[in-house]
């Protein structure tokens, strides 16, 4: 895609403001709409009734409006985005994509790095380095930064303490069947359950990460980085609700064991977010770690991080001493509206702000000093 040639045919004061109907698609839409944008959501058919109908732009019966989803594009399924009829609607409303989640999971890597030619705002050729499997990958780089990371076992030979194993499901490719183990035999007695049950294949466990499981307190440091100021912001910070995992853990120990004791086995899928905030000795560390990662990722990776990415991890208690271990980045808009709900965006501007609030206001900043191309690929 010639990004030039796209936007010279752009209307700047017309820009919409699009994204794939799920994971964030409200928050982003609110916050375009605040900033005075057109949206428009591309929905797959029988998953469109929050935007086309909860959530769309329509009168408020007092003369305002109310909603924040203006147009909508029904697909027959996600990875329809692709289809040249989808893109020249996408066009046609001078729409700068915000890719999620959703967009890199529901749709080939190749074909949107090569055929989607539709504007992005974020990196389009990085976020596969989140995977675990391609070379470069998040672990590289983050070592590469510089910044600390649990120990990644090559084998399960040699697991010698308490290891988390991420390991692809055989159905929902893109979700991660977690399990636990503190052994070799533990390792292959609970793989091959969950082998036996259908829940994995044998050959992804072959290719899964055994990684060493912090014991700490879970936070997403969640940033944004402009580029047309250099300069690394926290948004907030949350944490993960997971389905069945925390109702499991409100229980007490005996009913846990009488649970377990009956076959169940906890699961770790995400199911929303919640805010938490780190006391502030914690701020500036925090802050370090995004400025290596954007640093790293401008010499990797062409041409580097561009708005929102997180660093997930844990803060462990080392001889009287906090550090921050990350064992997860996310490249793009991470999944969590929670940011809004903490305080530190408010720091920075007043209020606190929404990821779509931000995301909005680089663009109409990138549109006014006409640098839009700087901060699409």
């Amino acid at each position: 895609m010639n990004l030039k040639d796209v936007l010279k045919k752009y209307d700047k004061k017309k820009i919409t403001i699009g994204v794939l109907g799920g994971h964030s698609a409200l928050d982003v839409c609110h916050g375009a709409t605040k900033y005075g944008f057109d949206t428009v959501v591309v929905c797959q058919k029988g998953r469109e009734k929050t935007y086309e109908k909860y959530y769309r732009r329509r009168s408020d019966g007092m003369g305002g409006e109310k909603g924040s989803v203006g147009n909508i594009i029904l697909v027959d399924k996600f990875s329809d985005i692709v289809k040249p009829s989808v893109q020249n609607e996408l066009r046609a409303l001078n729409t700068v994509f915000i890719h999620n989640r959703y967009f890199w999971v529901y749709c080939d890597f190749a074909k949107i790095e090569k055929d989607f030619k539709v504007p992005i705002f974020g990196l389009r050729e990085g976020v596969k380095l989140e995977e675990r499997d391609h070379p470069n990958n998040q672990y590289v780089l983050l070592k590469k930064a510089g910044i600390r990371i649990p120990k990644i076992f090559k084998s399960a030979k040699e697991i010698d303490r308490l290891v988390i194993i991420k390991v692809n499901e055989a159905e929902r490719r893109y979700e991660r069947a977690f399990f636990f183990a503190n052994s070799e035999k533990t390792y292959k007695e609970e793989g091959a359950k969950r082998v036996k049950s259908g829940l994995i294949r044998e050959a992804d466990l072959k290719k899964a990460v055994i990684e060493e499981y912090i014991v700490g307190a879970h936070i997403n440091l969640n940033y944004f980085y402009s580029a047309l100021t250099d300069e690394v912001e926290l948004m907030g910070t949350d944490t993960r609700r997971q389905t069945n995992l925390d109702g499991f853990l409100r229980l007490t120990a005996k009913e846990q064991l009488e649970l377990i004791a009956g076959g169940f086995s906890p699961k770790m899928i995400e199911t929303g977010h919640y805010a938490v905030t780190m006391k502030e000795s914690l701020v500036e560390k925090a802050l370090a770690l995004g400025e290596k990662f954007v640093k790293t990722m401008k010499k990797e990776v062409a041409p580097g991080i561009i708005g929102p990415f997180a660093l997930q991890g844990a803060v462990v208690a080392e001889d009287g001493k906090e550090d921050f271990i990350i064992f997860d980045v996310s490249m793009r808009i991470p999944g969590s509206p929670g940011t809004k709900f903490t305080p530190y965006s408010g720091y920075l501007y007043g209020e606190s702000m929404s990821y779509g609030e931000r995301i909005a206001m680089e663009i109409e900043m990138a549109i006014e000093e006409n640098k839009l191309g700087d901060i699409l690929t």
